[in-house]
């Protein structure tokens, strides 16, 4: 199916209509999917016999599976990414892998092991192909050069925490409450609900999403022509050679698991540099790294932001003073904190960086990562207190969570949709569902880092993880920033072009600030 000509869309407070049906579905995608993550580490320690029993796995094993799962919900998005661009498109992969995720959250709510691993396995499958392909429809949209961007995709993320908000609410208290199965079940139905969402509106997306036309896919090179290119390059074909023999020997001498992982980043690593040589421009070539060099910001945030799904979680359930005038609130509820906070904050910080961009103040995407990065690692001090507390009184304040998860939350929304953003910005456009794929494949080796982390505390102690956590991010933070100027002038002014599109299509719509 060719592409399909680009035709002026319906707007809907200044954005595409198309962004709407695409927030409500990724927002019952989150709804299914938060709400799993919500009550996963609780289920699996939980003790066999009881009223509500779970698995009985020790913390350590829980958060080791934990890491485990959510890497490979997002490394699948790079197979994802090349089955939309190669293959389906865009749009048609994001509703396969939507009927995969209905199956598997309703396979999970059958109380059988086979079931549990099952659902599992069906979720990271549909996560893959939707995850990275929605987005990147959010992004074509959009005018190259357009500022509504930025804001369609704050907008897009408050979609997304929405559902995450419910989530937290509503599938934490039915799995606490009724039964983990019901729990599942019921994610598995809002999964139902964001099917049937995207499928509506699909009259609304006719220009994006389509799979490109052969001439287009033609026009960059297959994925076994990119790898034969490899022999090409003595030393890349040097790196690659060294990547794998580590990994064989680590396969053989230490873990066959972490063995097939660090297999698996060699062929990605071979990708990256064979895409790199395809491309045929220095523009495009210098963008292409810069946007690489974004992916260890993003393995990083989410390194450390992702203990709020595991030891963070578990945390909040062993370790804290949950009582509230007699009521003992449920230590899944706090997973829906970060979402509160986005959903009132999402906005108010979208325009403070839209004012200071408009100012003529620095707010580039690479500054906003960084210091979303800055602000999230020092979220943490207040778990170095909790910790703290706990060990002299034998538990903690609700308190120090929440102010965790605010300060989580801001930068979150300093980083990661504006992270989206910057992807769709740089990306070559023949391999834009790829580069969106590696994008979330470096969020799944966050949460991996983040699972390891949480594993470690079991003998290294809470506190020193998140006292470790917060100098790491902050000294990390303070090189990007140092770095900033070089790694901007590699983006060849991808950004420089915003505030003059922004005036005149505020002037186009209306806006009241530009047109009193």
């Amino acid at each position: 199916m060719a592409q399909t000509a680009r035709v002026p869309q319906k707007q809907l407070f200044g954005q595409p209509i198309g962004l709407y049906v695409l927030f409500f579905t990724e927002m019952w995608e989150r709804f299914s999917y938060y709400g799993m993550r919500a009550i996963l580490t609780l289920y699996l320690v939980s003790q066999t016999m009881g009223e509500n029993p779970g698995l009985g796995w020790t913390n350590a094993e829980a958060l080791s599976l934990y890491g485990w799962y959510t890497m490979l919900v997002y490394v699948m998005s790079i197979p994802g990414g090349i089955i939309a661009d190669k293959v389906l498109g865009q749009k048609k992969t994001v509703l396969y892998g939507g009927i995969l995720l209905v199956i598997g959250h309703g396979i999970l709510a059958v109380e059988e092991m086979w079931a549990f691993y099952t659902g599992l396995l069906l979720i990271i499958l549909g996560v893959g192909m939707l995850k990275p392909n929605i987005s990147t429809m959010v992004g074509g949209l959009y005018k190259e050069g357009d500022i509504r961007r930025d804001k369609g995709f704050t907008i897009f993320y408050i979609g997304i925490n929405v559902g995450a908000f419910l989530a937290g609410i509503t599938v934490g208290t039915v799995g606490e409450f009724y039964g983990w199965h019901y729990g599942f079940g019921l994610a598995g139905i809002g999964m139902l609900l964001g099917l049937l969402v995207y499928v509506w509106g699909q009259k609304y997306l006719v220009n994006v999403g389509n799979l490109l036309s052969q001439e287009d896919r033609d026009s960059g090179a297959s994925l076994g022509n990119l790898f034969s290119n490899l022999f090409k390059s003595r030393l890349q074909l040097m790196i690659s050679l060294g990547l794998l023999v580590f990994s064989v020997y680590w396969m053989a001498v230490e873990s066959v698991a972490y063995g097939l992982l660090f297999i698996f980043l060699t062929v990605v690593v071979a990708l990256m540099m064979m895409v790199y040589q395809d491309l045929t421009s220095k523009i495009m070539k210098d963008r292409y790294v810069v946007m690489l060099l974004s992916f260890i910001l993003v393995i990083v945030f989410w390194g450390a932001f992702e203990q709020a799904g595991g030891l963070m979680n578990i945390y909040a359930k062993d370790n804290t003073d949950r009582m509230l005038m007699g009521f003992e609130i449920p230590a899944s509820w706090f997973q829906s904190a970060n979402s509160f906070f986005i959903i009132t904050l999402g906005t108010l910080i979208a325009g403070f960086w839209a004012k200071r961009r408009l100012k003529g103040k620095e707010a580039s995407s690479l500054f906003k990562m960084a210091i979303g990065v800055l602000i999230m690692g020092l979220g943490f001090i207040f778990m170095v207190f909790a910790s703290l507390q706990f060990q002299s009184e034998g538990s903690s304040a609700m308190y120090w969570l929440v102010l965790a998860y605010l300060f989580h939350t801001v930068g979150e929304l300093c980083s990661s949709p504006v992270a989206l953003s910057f992807i769709t910005k740089l990306a070559p456009a023949k391999y834009a569902s790829l580069m969106m794929g590696v994008y979330f494949a470096a969020t799944g080796l966050g949460n991996k880092v983040a699972g390891v982390l949480g594993e470690s505390a079991s003998e290294a102690g809470e506190m020193s993880i998140f006292l470790g956590i917060t100098i790491f991010t902050v000294i990390f933070a303070g090189i990007v920033l140092l770095m900033l100027k070089p790694l901007k002038r590699l983006t060849h002014g991808a950004e420089d072009n915003e505030r003059e599109i922004s005036e005149q299509e505020d002037y186009e719509l209306g806006d009241p600030e530009v047109t009193k």
